[in-house]
């Protein structure tokens, strides 16, 4: 870490190759994502390249990177996050393919529509995320398994617990 912290690439090298396997686990576990995975680790080795004269000397390495690269997955997770809540906005917003509504059923669906990404806004990220998967985009509770990184009884659970904190936004 000495050699590293002067500026000695090859030493920096040497110990992030002694932990790039459970960096990378790490942020697979966070982002869900194999491809945010490897971009938050290489992000994450940036930052920790440049945050080395603030490693405080005896102090273990490993926690050190572990915490650089956690950090990094969440920001990406947050942001794809918002990304994706934008995707569903737009998609809602769609223009169908059916008659045009009376300009009364569109302001009210429209007010409809505002309300509900509010209060769907207003939920924490799992609940948020458990039902755009159901509900905005139609997906299987195996495919929002997947998509989610959790297990299907877990996508239940979560599911019926998001649906009663939106219906309880509404009364």
């Amino acid at each position: 870490m000495a050699r590293a912290q002067r500026g000695d690439a090859r030493a920096f090298e040497e110990l992030v190759s002694a932990h790039w396997e459970v960096m990378f686990r790490v942020a697979v576990l966070v982002t869900g994502e194999r491809t945010e995975a490897e971009d938050a680790v290489q992000e994450s080795l940036v930052k920790s390249w440049r945050a080395l004269p603030r490693f405080r000397a005896g102090a273990p390495v490993r926690p050190w990177l572990l915490a650089i690269v956690a950090n990094e997955a969440r920001n990406r997770r947050r942001s794809a996050g918002r990304r994706y809540a934008l995707s569903v906005r737009a998609a809602r917003e769609a223009v169908s393919g059916d008659a045009a509504p009376s300009p009364e059923t569109a302001v009210l669906t429209a007010e409809d529509r505002t309300v509900l990404l509010k209060r769907l806004e207003a939920l924490p990220e799992q609940a948020r995320l458990v039902l755009a998967c159901r509900y905005l985009l139609g997906l299987s509770e195996q495919e929002t398994a997947a998509a989610v990184g959790v297990r299907p009884g877990t996508v239940k659970s979560r599911t019926a617990r998001a649906l009663e904190r939106l219906r309880e936004s509404y009364e």
